[in-house]
């Protein structure tokens, strides 16, 4: 048996398995760099990850999977970098697409999808399609996306229906922030891991996250498998979640 598999083992007996894992996946930029590859071998090499987390995550029992791949922030890359990882999200969905469909995932990308260039919008569209009815995995891809923006898009939107007679003020609650989000149906994380060792939580899922353990894993990305999912499961397994609330 595999360490990796010794850890799922462990985290199967523990039970409590957290819902909704959300990761937020950094550490590309750095493991090419510290290899002394032009930084799209590392986006490259983090795709591996993606496939084996997705895995894992099945395997564990998780029933939404939320990667943080592209921010709204990252548009200001060098133009060279942002189309090496617009071709790569295209190449993904090719090379992935009939495998997660088979393996019963349903893929749903999250965030401003209009600024995507029309060949990986086109591709977007098509695996979003293609996995509509699965319902072993939610997997969730953030691309163009950020929380600040999200939020501003919520209370537009609610500006409107005010303004329009369909809702009044005294209707606007945090069911009417939720329900406008773009993970609207979809349950808060119960887990954030961030790779790489870096604290911070990037502009993402601010509203969501408000009662989330962390982890945050000192691996690169690129280097983050199984093991490390699970060892990340068992964390939160130790964790006390008391959501305000004393002990009892």
């Amino acid at each position: 048996m595999s360490a990796a598999d010794q850890l799922l083992a462990q985290v199967r007996a523990q039970g409590a398995i957290p819902r909704h894992v959300a990761i937020i996946m950094d550490g590309n930029g750095r493991w090419a760099r510290e290899r002394m590859l032009p930084r799209p071998v590392g986006h490259r090499n983090g795709m591996k990850s993606v496939r084996e987390v997705v895995e894992a995550a099945i395997e564990a029992g998780v029933e939404v999977l939320s990667l943080f791949a592209f921010s709204q922030e990252n548009w200001q890359r060098p133009a060279t970098e942002v189309s090496a990882l617009m071709s790569l999200l295209e190449e993904y969905i090719q090379k992935e697409a009939n495998e997660l469909d088979q393996q019963g995932v349903r893929v749903i990308f999250l965030g401003d999808l209009d600024r995507l260039p029309a060949r990986q919008r086109a591709s977007v569209d098509g695996i979003m399609a293609q996995t509509t009815h699965n319902t072993k995995l939610v997997l969730n891809l953030f691309i163009s996306y950020g929380a600040r923006a999200e939020l501003v898009r919520a209370a537009r939107l609610i500006a409107e229906e005010v303004a329009a007679g369909r809702m009044s003020p005294a209707q606007v609650d945090e069911a009417a922030v939720t329900d406008r989000l773009f993970t609207a149906g979809c349950p808060d994380p119960d887990l954030l891991i961030r790779t790489s060792g870096e604290k911070r939580i990037s502009n993402f899922l601010l509203w969501q996250l408000a009662y989330t353990e962390l982890h945050i894993s000192p691996v690169l990305w690129p280097d983050f498998g199984r093991a490390e999912l699970y060892q990340a499961i068992l964390d939160f397994q130790s964790r006390e979640r008391r959501f305000g609330r004393v002990s009892a």
